[in-house]
């Protein structure tokens, strides 16, 4: 959607951060991301804070709705949520991570910080009082016939572990909660694989990786295989519908996996 400055906010809307982050001296728009119409860094008297928001009326309002009621649920890396208002527009105010986007490639030192705070969200259970999506209803339409209930679970996943969505400084943050879901902890390890083999990765180093998770161990074979084809047949359906080159890359890799996973794939998961 398009990005708005700070300043062209509705005087409401200003109004109503000032009130709550104090006076605003500086504001500067973020670059990069596309799912807020507003993505800024404000300077007020009491520190820096980054505001996210759309429209009230948006498509994608009730997303930021359930990011924002998810936020206190996550481990202590995830940024921090100050507040949540709805004034000319429905606004986020979280805590500023000096962090920089992961790097996924093979070899980077980023890696092993990004296994560890995935590792601290595996033992995360999603709350029951939030609506979020049920990851045996969200893979449904493309899993192989009788099989989405493997991907049923209590865990809090994150699905959309993309380096962007990954900030790092001493520790790695996870951020953007777009798409929270509650189901099997195995999951995110298996969404991450595709980012990794987007990153450069071999499909034997993605699959070793997310052997790091025991969850990504111990799930049953035929789950993760279930899985490997659902999220095959999804990432092709978002590829014929928008042929942008990083989709289509992305419907490629998810259709190498599968494919390597159903080939000796008790040997897909050893350390």
């Amino acid at each position: 959607m398009p990005r708005r400055h700070f300043h062209d906010l509705p005087a409401e809307a200003r109004r109503a951060i000032a009130d709550k982050a104090g006076p605003v001296r500086d504001a500067r728009t973020a670059e990069g991301g596309l799912n807020s119409g507003i993505a800024a860094f404000i300077e007020t008297g009491h520190g820096t804070v980054f505001v996210k928001g759309i429209p009230t009326d948006h498509t994608q309002a009730p997303a930021q709705r359930r990011e924002a009621a998810i936020n206190p649920h996550l481990p202590r890396a995830c940024p921090r949520l100050y507040w949540h208002i709805e004034a000319g527009g429905d606004l986020l105010g979280y805590e500023v991570l000096n962090g920089r986007h992961a790097d996924y490639a093979p070899g980077s030192s980023d890696l092993p910080l990004v296994a560890e705070a995935i590792a601290d969200l595996q033992d995360v259970v999603a709350p029951t009082d939030i609506a979020i999506k049920q990851a045996e209803e969200r893979w449904a339409a493309y899993a192989p016939a009788g099989t989405a209930a493997f991907f049923a679970g209590t865990t809090l996943l994150h699905t959309d572990l993309a380096p962007h969505n990954v900030l790092i400084d001493d520790q790695a943050h996870i951020i953007d909660w777009a798409w929270p879901t509650r189901g099997a902890a195995w999951i995110d390890p298996a969404v991450l694989i595709l980012r990794l083999l987007e990153a450069g990765h071999t499909l034997a180093s993605a699959a070793t990786f997310a052997s790091r998770f025991p969850s990504w161990r111990a799930a049953p074979m035929e789950a993760v295989q279930a899985f490997t084809a659902a999220n095959a047949s999804l990432w092709a359906e978002i590829a014929r519908t928008d042929e942008a080159p990083w989709k289509t890359a992305m419907a490629r890799h998810a259709a190498a996996f599968d494919t390597y996973m159903r080939d000796a794939p008790e040997t897909r998961r050893e350390v």
